[in-house]
């Protein structure tokens, strides 16, 4: 037997049971155990009873023969999911019944003793039935929570927020608590708002982040800190969104971005190799946001796929064709292809799906040259745009974009934007369509980030990720006369085309966030009403500092093989933030909205209410 047995933790003696399912083995031969768990499965062969007993250690095979009557009639009467306590005698199953598959497949129980600790109603899924809807998965939860699949899956989840505390705790850093009920700060999304009873009128935010009380902890003095800290976003949901998250929180203080991302490189590196058996590339590739939306046109590239954008704007110029011509010659806008390697195959359905899937970025279509042999010239080419393009233009295109026979090109020309977003997008589709997407794992940080980005609608400057970001500090100077074009001291961890960590060097003189907060349009007045308390701060002594936070949840989901992070949280909420467990969000009564200053909204259900 393994050497952990419940029996023997912390030298306490366990009446209910003497070890796990799992930790039985041959060595265990003859040995009487007694165990608790749920029935997995129950099965009548000829007379002898098998029950499949699951307990978090595993699963193992408990027999029941009739010549024991009192237990073997006790037996019949056990369902999936009966809990059960079992005490019996490890034997070896007979020759051609042993089950390779299964770690205990070598040895089962012979039943001594049942006794049914609790009986189970008849189940609305199967725990392990892959086809039940998650709005069912969801509604029983508990019962999901009991499958295979979620029990590793958390298991996992536990292992690698483990490792991550073991690596931070060996650098010094100190674990602490940030607030949960706050104030209302922008940070790029809507807050969960937190009506105060004590103070009418008034109003909590749930944090976003613990950005500005971990830049408070550096202000202090403790100069590095992390945090598994809750988060909570009112926004849209999708599969990797959550209105409630979990992420690792750092900061530190006398640290530039070489020294962060070393420090954090290594921490992952060490982290997916214990907890995930997963080897990561060392040193991981550095390229700068430019790059990255030159070449992929996308921020969190995925370098598996070996596809890539060339600019192909200063040939265009020369053409008559106004659909490539226009672009080509106005300020922001892009002209791009993309070569895909036996591209000429697809059919002309298969284009028209691509056509599609870029219109859903705004773009007017896509337009492709096939090459079929390229030795014929013009001859060997097939697409309804070369009558547009004089042979010049169209031999050059092929010299750079370095195609062979069979290959085909796509092409974008509208607002970079557009671009950037419809070829992005189509790289990865191909990427998937055509296998051309390399096992493995490709990490790979992503920097120099833009400090603002430009509303179109408004034409305010907003920050591209908060504005406590440090600019670069070449480019200060351009905050007041081309905020689009200053730098910030940004960086993301990019894994197989998902950011899963993004963090940057803080602002820590008073003056600098001052000349930001302008940048957005933030007069001194409105600076200090919502931010004094962070300018005061950095008054007093503010060192250099700046950190990094990695979302928990998106980095299970990708070692666990899901889709969405719904699988790697315990009580996750459905796409529309509500939980089908618990019902939540529901009905309050008037009388705790009367104690909160509250009111219904006229035409408002029983949930509704407004500030009073």
């Amino acid at each position: 037997m393994q050497s952990a047995t419940l029996a023997s933790v912390n030298n306490v003696k366990l009446e209910q049971r003497d070890c796990l399912c799992g930790e039985l083995d041959e060595s265990c031969i003859d040995r009487e155990v007694r165990l608790c768990g749920w029935v997995q499965r129950r099965r009548d062969h000829g007379g002898v009873i098998f029950i499949d007993l699951r307990d978090r250690g595993g699963l193992l095979q408990v027999v029941f023969d009739p010549d024991r009557a009192e237990q073997f009639a006790m037996a019949e009467t056990v369902r999936n999911e009966y809990v059960l306590q079992v005490t019996g005698k490890v034997r070896l199953r007979p020759e051609g019944t042993r089950n390779p598959d299964l770690p205990t497949g070598a040895i089962e129980l012979l039943g001594l003793e049942i006794t049914v600790l609790n009986s189970a109603d008849p189940l609305p899924f199967q725990v392990d039935d892959a086809e039940t809807s998650e709005a069912v998965r969801l509604r029983y939860r508990y019962l999901d929570l009991r499958s295979e699949r979620m029990q590793r899956n958390l298991r996992l989840r536990h292992r690698l927020v483990r490792a991550l505390r073991r690596y931070l705790d060996e650098q010094d850093f100190v674990e602490m608590e940030t607030p949960v009920l706050t104030r209302s700060t922008p940070e790029g999304a809507r807050d969960y708002l937190v009506p105060s009873r004590v103070h009418p009128g008034q109003f909590f935010a749930l944090p976003q982040s613990p950005q500005l009380f971990k830049q408070l902890l550096m202000v202090s003095g403790f100069e590095r800190y992390y945090q598994v800290a809750r988060c909570f976003r009112d926004e849209d949901l999708r599969a990797d969104r959550q209105p409630e998250f979990t992420q690792l929180d750092i900061e530190m203080s006398f640290v530039n971005e070489v020294d962060i991302m070393a420090i954090m490189e290594n921490m992952m590196r060490e982290v997916f190799s214990s907890a995930l058996a997963i080897e990561l590339p060392e040193p991981l590739p550095k390229i700068t946001y430019a790059e990255a939306i030159r070449r992929f046109g996308t921020d969190r590239p995925d370098l598996r796929i070996p596809l890539e954008l060339v600019d192909v704007a200063d040939l265009m110029r020369q053409v008559e064709f106004k659909v490539f011509a226009g672009p080509a010659s106005t300020p922001g806008s892009r002209v791009a292809m993309l070569r895909v390697p036996g591209g000429a195959a697809l059919s002309r359905q298969q284009i028209d799906s691509y056509t599609e899937l870029v219109k859903q970025f705004g773009a007017g279509g896509l337009a492709y040259i096939k090459v079929n042999n390229i030795s014929d010239g013009i001859g060997g080419l097939q697409s309804p745009i070369l009558k547009f393009l004089p042979d010049a233009v169209v031999s050059q295109l092929l010299e750079r974009s370095g195609v062979e026979d069979g290959d085909l090109l796509f092409f974008g020309a509208d607002r970079a934007r557009v671009v950037n977003d419809a070829l992005g997008a189509l790289r990865i589709r191909l990427g998937h369509d055509l296998s051309l997407v390399a096992p493995g794992w490709q990490p790979l940080w992503v920097v120099e980030f833009p400090l603002l980005e430009e509303d179109p609608t408004t034409g305010r400057w907003n920050a591209l990720h908060h504005p406590f970001t440090s600019p670069h500090p070449e480019d200060i100077a351009l905050l007041e006369t081309d905020p689009g074009a200053v730098r910030s001291r940004a960086y993301d961890l990019v894994l197989n085309g998902t950011e899963i960590g993004g963090g940057s060097i803080r602002i820590h003189q008073s003056a600098v966030q001052q000349q930001v907060f302008a940048a957005l349009g933030l007069d001194p007045a409105q600076a200090q009403a919502r931010f004094g308390f962070l300018l005061d701060a950095l008054r007093y002594g503010a060192p250099p500092h700046g950190g990094i936070a990695f979302g928990i949840d998106r980095i299970v989901s990708m070692a666990a093989g899901e889709d969405s992070i719904r699988d790697v949280i315990a009580f996750p909420k459905t796409q529309k933030a509500s939980c089908l467990l618990t019902e939540a969000p529901g009905d309050v009564d008037s009388d705790q909205l009367r104690e909160l200053g509250l009111r219904r909204g006229s035409g408002q259900g029983a949930g509704g209410a407004t500030a009073g």
